[in-house]
């Protein structure tokens, strides 16, 4: 059954989309209620686990997301989705550098375009690419959204957080 429901955070209010039990979507704003978005009837109940976690990471107290995903797109998207997924919290990576990484540098703006397609925004953290120069670059909720989100990963408050998933992903702290 598809549910949905939005939800008031730090960030503004998100939209948080089902299928089945499995997140398949989370986006900034209220959905129109005359456009027909596919995301099912509304509910109040059906979405506490991803709260608690939405709440966590706002808190600071949270670096990735582990509930049930219902990801769809192309098998790019979905390879681009998985490699910007690895990309450690509080950390930034290039178009360029994501693209080197799925083996083809040419495919910049191909992961771009990927990027701007993803369905489960914060979840799939691609608000972590930047332009080459760190430039704040496309982000489909929005340059002031990117913004906060790069803000709040690298802040003062989060900086345990940060040496804490770094050390769980065996990386340098």
């Amino acid at each position: 059954m598809r549910i949905h429901k939005s939800v008031v955070t730090p960030l503004g209010i998100l939209t948080l989309a089902s299928d089945e039990g499995a997140l398949k979507a989370v986006f900034a704003g209220v959905p129109d209620p005359a456009a027909n978005h596919g995301l099912g009837r509304i509910v109040e109940d059906g979405f506490e686990e991803v709260e608690r976690q939405l709440t966590e990471y706002f808190s600071g107290h949270r670096c990735c997301f582990d509930v049930d995903l219902a990801i769809t797109g192309t098998d790019f998207q979905r390879l681009v989705w998985a490699e910007v997924s690895a990309i450690p919290y509080g950390q930034t990576c290039s178009y360029k550098e994501l693209a080197v990484r799925l083996g083809d540098a040419a495919k910049a703006r191909s992961v771009g375009a990927a990027l701007s397609r993803n369905p489960l925004n914060i979840v799939i953290p691609t608000h972590r690419v930047v332009g080459s120069r760190g430039s704040l670059t496309g982000y489909s909720s929005g340059i002031d959204s990117k913004r906060f989100l790069l803000e709040h990963e690298s802040s003062e408050a989060t900086a345990a957080l940060r040496i804490q998933c770094a050390e769980a992903a065996g990386l340098p702290a």
